[in-house]
């Protein structure tokens, strides 16, 4: 399969991107050669080969969800450098 600039063209508009005509053929030739290294995967036997679901045989190790101690609000804002008598206050981010 080979792409042409017609195809780019309505991907770069279905992707929303702006490509200038000198990057056109560069653009083309780096897809083309993509496409082109799929079509030789697409020739490799893989049969009796079991498809893998993860790369790694590891597992996640995760703690058991239970109660323990806990800071009361009044423990958590004490060394807050600005807060309410509930909430830290932090400065403005967002205009």
């Amino acid at each position: 399969m080979k792409v042409d600039s017609e195809a780019l063209n309505k991907i770069a508009h279905l992707a929303r991107l702006d490509i200038h005509p000198d990057e056109e053929t560069d653009l083309l030739n780096s897809l083309n050669g993509v496409l082109d290294w799929m079509e030789q995967l697409n020739e490799v036997n893989t049969t009796g080969v079991e498809p893998l679901i993860h790369l790694s045989p590891e597992v996640n190790v995760l703690r058991p969800d239970v109660v323990g101690q806990h800071l009361s609000r009044q423990q958590a804002l004490a060394n807050a450098p600005q807060h309410t008598d509930e909430f830290f206050e932090v400065p403005k981010v967002i205009g």
